[in-house]
């Protein structure tokens, strides 16, 4: 699985709007569009805020990993 389709995934496991996740994360709701359609990549910034707000590790977001590495699970 591909970066913008976790992002898309998780977003609505969140229940969140790309509205809702553009104002988490201090971006525009054009910015997660384009993130979410594979079409523009977030700035490793915005990947940390990711992991934290989603509560997964930077290497599931990043790598082609088909589970979510909770970092609660980790420790």
């Amino acid at each position: 699985m591909e970066f913008h389709e976790k992002l898309q995934e998780l977003r609505k496991s969140r229940g969140l709007t790309q509205e809702e996740l553009a104002e988490a994360l201090f971006v525009s709701r054009t910015a997660i569009s384009k993130w979410e359609s594979g079409k523009a990549l977030p700035d490793s910034e915005k990947i940390l805020a990711m992991a934290n707000l989603f509560d997964v590790s930077t290497d599931f977001l990043l790598k082609d990993e088909q589970e979510p590495v909770f970092v609660d699970d980790e420790k």
